[in-house]
């Protein structure tokens, strides 16, 4: 499990770094998914998301909730929108970094 840790923590890294670059790679792919807002509680900066496969964390198809950790993401978006998000898990706490429209 520590291992786990290390690798996301390297692939969100990597993601930053791939990003600043302009970069591209399996990793920053890896750490990425795709779903469908079902709900967002901006009280509590929660968003529920139905998605795919999150490679990342080994996590198959399924609908749950992630904590936004800037909060601003979810301004933005409603019920309905389609889109790719960056999932990480600390803790046992999911959340979410990077979120963008499809």
């Amino acid at each position: 499990m520590r291992f786990k840790k290390y690798v996301l923590a390297f692939a969100l890294t990597l993601s930053t770094v791939g990003c600043a670059l302009g970069l591209s790679s399996s990793a920053l792919a890896q750490a990425m998914a795709e779903g469908v807002v079902r709900r967002i509680d901006l009280d509590n900066n929660k968003i529920t998301i139905r998605h795919g496969e999150v490679k990342a964390l080994d996590m198959p198809p399924m609908t749950m909730v992630f904590v936004a950790k800037q909060p601003e993401l979810l301004k933005s978006l409603v019920p309905g929108d389609a889109i790719v998000f960056e999932a990480f898990e600390v803790n046992g706490q999911y959340s979410v970094g990077k979120i963008q429209k499809k």
